[in-house]
């Protein structure tokens, strides 16, 4: 909203736009959310979309500051929608969540700087439509993390610099920012991310790398980053998980691990899908997808109880993990603020009816909600 147009409105000023006004600049965090019982063990935090910033939603802003004192922006910052074509960027609804998170001193968290997926494909191409010579897309990835990065310098917390560049087996994923860089494209990210604001702090974020194969495949870029004395303060498990998969053991080993390595480790686009998927679509490769079938989508009426203390079940297991490692853990964040929000609806298979976060679509905690508080109260 234009505050300059604020006086013009006058008496039509409607409740939903006031409502709007009021939640950007007044939301604070003095009442007792999901966040608060987390003090002193880790950061509890949410992705937010433009449905949410804008006021389309006018529950979501309140709600938000309420329970999460950490935000992640859904797509915002992603290189499709900050940088669209060549020369021009798009920082109206990035800053606008920056603004409503500093405004309730939540962390900020930058999503994501270099990732194989929501980039244009200009990217890699010259004026010609020829793909771009190995120094020719340096200088385009170093004056894109100069000038996103820059633009928030001071503001934004923490950079998911590179995103999802190993593969299932280990090895390095076939990106064109591989095929036309080399190697070292993650190294020369992580370099342009520190100059560019040598106070925020660097992430690597992947999915399924709790999997021992993707695990091996992980540890050694952040020990080439090390060994090299490039920055790099975390590794984000983003924590697409499933009532059946993984084995939380496995989980518990891999932030052990990372730890050892002397990182931050993050939980970092979590939820816990309750709904019949197939295992190959397990992760989140979004290119990845099935077609719709109603078994597939066997409670559109509601969760039924027996799923619904399933669900409660296994995020009380993975709370209990996270606390045991609070000392390395820094940060939990939920891919989504509630049940309507997630991805997890239309992804891998469009059009269902999921069930995946702590809260329902009417913003009510669930049996899940009270057995992550349950786990943090033992403590």
């Amino acid at each position: 909203m234009n505050m300059k147009n604020i006086p013009k409105m006058k008496n039509i000023l409607l409740p939903a736009a006031l409502t709007v006004l009021m939640m950007i600049t007044q939301c604070s965090n003095d009442k007792t959310g999901l966040k608060d019982p987390f003090n002193g063990y880790f950061l509890i935090g949410t992705s937010v979309n433009k449905a949410m910033i804008t006021g389309t939603d006018p529950l979501a802003l309140p709600f938000i500051a309420e329970n999460f004192n950490s935000v992640t922006a859904e797509n915002a910052m992603k290189w499709e929608r900050i940088h669209p074509e060549p020369g021009k960027y798009d920082f109206a609804l990035a800053d606008s969540i920056v603004s409503f998170a500093l405004k309730n001193n939540m962390a900020v968290i930058g999503h994501v700087l270099v990732w194989h997926s929501q980039t244009p494909d200009w990217v890699f191409l010259d004026s010609l439509g020829n793909p771009l010579t190995r120094e020719a897309l340096l200088d385009r990835l170093k004056e894109h993390i100069y000038t996103v990065v820059g633009h928030y310098r001071g503001k934004v917390t923490g950079w998911d610099v590179v995103n999802e560049a190993v593969d299932e087996d280990g090895s390095m994923r076939q990106t064109k920012w591989l095929q036309i860089i080399g190697d070292d494209y993650i190294e020369k990210a992580f370099r342009f991310a520190h100059e560019a604001d040598p106070d925020a702090e660097l992430y690597y974020n992947d999915y399924n790398n709790e999997e021992k194969a993707k695990r091996a495949g992980v540890i050694p870029i952040i020990r080439d980053l090390q060994e090299k004395g490039i920055r790099i303060d975390g590794v984000g498990i983003q924590g697409h998980w499933h009532l059946d998969s993984p084995d939380f053991s496995i989980v518990d080993e891999t932030i052990g691990e990372y730890a050892a390595l002397g990182v931050k480790v993050m939980i970092t686009e979590m939820e816990i899908n309750v709904l019949p998927t197939p295992a190959w679509l397990y992760g989140a490769e979004i290119s990845k997808t099935a077609e719709y079938r109603d078994s597939l989508n066997p409670y559109v009426e509601g969760l039924p109880d027996s799923v619904q203390t399933q669900l409660a079940d296994r995020y009380a297991a993975l709370f209990r993990i996270l606390l045991d490692h609070s000392d390395a853990v820094s940060r939990v964040t939920f891919w989504g603020i509630n049940d309507a929000y997630s991805w997890k609806n239309d992804w891998p298979i469009p059009g269902r009816t999921n069930y995946p976060l702590l809260f329902d679509r009417n913003y009510k905690p669930k049996p899940a909600y009270y057995a992550v508080i349950n786990e943090v109260k033992k403590k």
